[in-house]
């Protein structure tokens, strides 16, 4: 219980030190004292920066992958896959600068791919909910395969989310009717 509570304040403390001075002062001491504990604590859970770092990702990215894998329980697959772009959005600019490092820090350490456009748990929940949209082939010239189209969908709505990040924009329902013109346009086009 004490040893989850230390990780959780070490692993907040990162997030806290990334947000408000970013990656110039994201060291393992500023970590240590925003946390509150000793530098030695925190190396017993956490070998180097990067492992905090890990840490961070994955824990944003559970909180992401919670919400789409709710959103799979809605049996329209438009809703559903309406309800993932808005948490896709919420998740962004939730805490925006702290997205924006991630993203960042996702593309230079080997994260597991929870969140990517490839594989993983989120690219399998999406992916479910396009295939309930695809009972008749796609129109000539547009890759019909779930797969091609997941990648593109999850392409299309976290290009759009980093973005909005990377202006710092602030207003959800306009970024989440945005992407959602975005991903429902392309697959008007590919899923009938």
């Amino acid at each position: 219980m004490r040893a989850t509570k230390t990780v959780e304040a070490i692993v907040e403390g990162a997030a806290r030190i990334l947000e408000t001075v970013g990656l110039e002062g994201y060291t393992t001491n500023a970590v240590a004292a925003r946390a509150g504990v000793s530098i030695g604590s925190l190396y017993q859970y956490f070998p180097n920066k990067d492992a905090i770092t890990l840490a961070l990702i994955e824990r944003e990215s559970a909180l992401l992958l919670k919400e789409v894998e709710a959103a799979t329980a809605e049996p329209d697959w438009k809703a559903a896959l309406r309800l993932m772009v808005a948490a896709a959005v919420r998740h962004q600019l939730n805490r925006p600068a702290l997205a924006r490092l991630l993203d960042l820090e996702e593309a230079r350490l080997p994260v597991r791919d929870a969140t990517g456009s490839g594989s993983g748990a989120i690219f399998t929940a999406v992916g479910a909910v396009i295939a309930r949209g695809m009972p008749a082939p796609a129109l000539p010239g547009i890759s019909s395969g779930v797969e091609q189209l997941t990648s593109d969908v999850i392409g299309i709505t976290r290009g759009m989310t980093d973005m909005a990040g990377h202006r710092h924009e602030v207003d959800r329902l306009d970024l989440t009717l945005r992407v959602e013109h975005a991903v429902f346009g392309y697959l008007s086009r590919a899923v009938k």
